[in-house]
């Protein structure tokens, strides 16, 4: 019998997969929207109207990115749920690419605002990488 317990999950890992979940769910839905134009869904664009135009400039390559979003930003949740290395792998690579994907964004001068996001997504990649939290995650 394995008398050894779970490891606590974080609070803050926790709440790390609560928001790759809300990711994945909105990325879902902004691809099943563009995949059925003039749905119920068309209305949540206006939350959004130049994201709707960019992702209309992509073309069909649109809802495969979101898809592709989606399915990583799940992995990511679940992974980080259940304490899992790799789920802690998978976050940092979505982070970073965020990071990569604000710092051009912003620097470029094609989205200023995306400049808010670059020091929240250190300080998240620095809470990743603290010893405590390395420590909740079952090897990869």
């Amino acid at each position: 019998m394995n008398t050894k317990a779970a490891p606590r999950r974080p609070r803050g890992v926790t709440a790390l997969a609560v928001f790759f979940a809300a990711g994945a769910v909105i990325s879902g839905v902004s691809g099943m929207s563009l995949l059925t134009p003039g749905g119920m869904l068309d209305p949540l664009w206006r939350l959004n109207p130049r994201a709707e135009a960019a992702f209309g400039a992509m073309g069909g390559w649109a809802p495969v990115l979101l898809g592709a979003v989606c399915a990583a930003c799940a992995t990511a949740a679940i992974g980080l749920w259940r304490l899992r290395g790799w789920g802690r792998w998978v976050a940092i690579g979505l982070l970073v690419t965020n990071l990569l994907g604000d710092t051009a964004n912003a620097a470029l001068g094609t989205e200023p605002q995306a400049a808010a996001g670059i020091p929240v997504v250190i300080v998240l990649l620095i809470y990743l990488a603290r010893p405590a939290v390395r420590a909740a995650f079952r090897p990869v």
